[in-house]
């Protein structure tokens, strides 16, 4: 593990719980926010692409990575509450200006949602197989995430067999399927049921009517997003992705007209991993023909 993820850890104490994030490099912060069932380990060669030259800053959401695993009883696995652990994460590292957000599956909602909270804080947007808005006209939750979210089977096959995380590490590239090591990598803080709650909890917590957990919250993002329009944003899409396919990517697009897309037909859902030799480099130019001044210009406008 540590040939590929050659790391120094860093933890916050959240109300007794570990929070663990990598801090690598220093420049203005580009915040990195993974998704269910992955962890920082997908941001690995993005964070050495760029440390160079920014702060890079990955936490692992409570439940993931190298984070604590509570029960229910101690957290409340909500979007919400992701939240406000990655502002209470990014208030500690005093982090609050010139932001790049780079977000992958639920990482978009929780970037968004932190983002429109503070919005002056947000300077450009990375996006990458995700969404920040509730599921587009024409788009179905596929069948295997409503087994894993609404019946004791998918709940069992989770905890039990951790068939959400190794079903991903099989399922979510097309054109590198993963080796069993990197396979074994991704699957590796859930290693028991216990430690499995978390990969649960996020699919539990999708939602899909009013009355739903965090329906509300989705929707008041969703509503707010037009304020991001003037952000230079780039979209990077893998179309196999079979939960965020083109519906996601198009909805992106009708929401953010100006921004550098970036679509690839052979690639699934871990984009990073299928196609990060030519991602990764991507992202990097990205940020050069966008860089911060002194005073944003959407700044000037309000």
């Amino acid at each position: 593990m540590q040939a590929f993820y050659p790391f120094k850890s860093h933890f916050l104490d959240l109300n007794g719980l570990k929070y663990h994030y990598l801090d690598e490099g220093k420049g203005d912060p580009v915040v990195m926010l993974h998704g269910n069932p992955s962890w920082s380990f997908y941001y690995r060669e993005l964070v050495r692409e760029l440390r160079d030259g920014y702060r890079t800053v990955v936490p692992d959401h409570i439940g993931c990575g190298l984070s604590d695993k509570p029960s229910d009883s101690y957290y409340s696995f909500t979007l919400k509450q992701r939240v406000d652990d990655l502002e209470a994460l990014l208030e500690h590292l005093g982090i609050r200006e010139r932001i790049t957000l780079v977000m992958h599956d639920w990482g978009g909602m929780i970037g968004m949602t932190y983002a429109s909270r503070y919005p002056d804080r947000i300077a450009r947007l990375v996006i990458l197989n995700t969404a920040a808005f509730h599921l587009p006209k024409g788009k179905k939750l596929p069948l295997a995430l409503k087994i894993c979210r609404d019946t004791k089977l998918g709940a069992f096959l989770i905890q039990t067999f951790n068939a959400f995380a190794r079903g991903a590490a099989l399922i979510g590239c097309k054109r590198k399927p993963m080796n069993a090591d990197l396979r074994s990598a991704y699957c590796s803080p859930y290693d028991n049921w216990h430690n499995r709650l978390a990969t649960l909890r996020f699919v539990q917590d999708i939602p899909l009517q009013p009355g739903d957990t965090s329906y509300d919250l989705v929707s008041e993002v969703d509503s707010g997003l037009h304020r991001f329009a003037d952000r230079p944003t780039a979209i990077f899409w893998g179309e196999k992705d079979f939960v965020f396919d083109h519906h996601f990517r198009d909805e992106w697009q009708r929401r953010f007209p100006n921004a550098e897309v970036h679509s690839y037909p052979d690639v699934g859902h871990y984009i990073l991993e299928d196609a990060g030799d030519q991602v990764i480099p991507l992202i990097r130019e990205f940020l050069k023909k966008h860089p911060l001044k002194t005073k944003p210009a959407w700044k000037n406008q309000r």
